[in-house]
């Protein structure tokens, strides 16, 4: 799978981040919190980004990195 950066809050690893994949789907780096109430299947999960995150990704426009 082929991943592109569109957006970061930084420019580390371990900062919340959206990429693209050329599979047609993004792809979301973040903390998994544990004090969700969410009842996920085990095989997927849940992570969190600052809302502004996705504001900054609209605003460069989804494919604009």
């Amino acid at each position: 799978m082929k991943v592109t950066k569109l957006v970061s809050t930084c420019d580390l690893k371990d900062c919340p981040t959206i990429y693209a994949t050329d599979r047609g789907t993004l792809l979301v780096q973040g903390e998994t919190p544990g004090d969700h109430e969410l009842d996920l299947p085990a095989h997927e999960t849940v992570v969190e980004i600052p809302e502004q995150l996705f504001f900054d990704l609209i605003r460069k426009g989804l494919r604009g990195a």
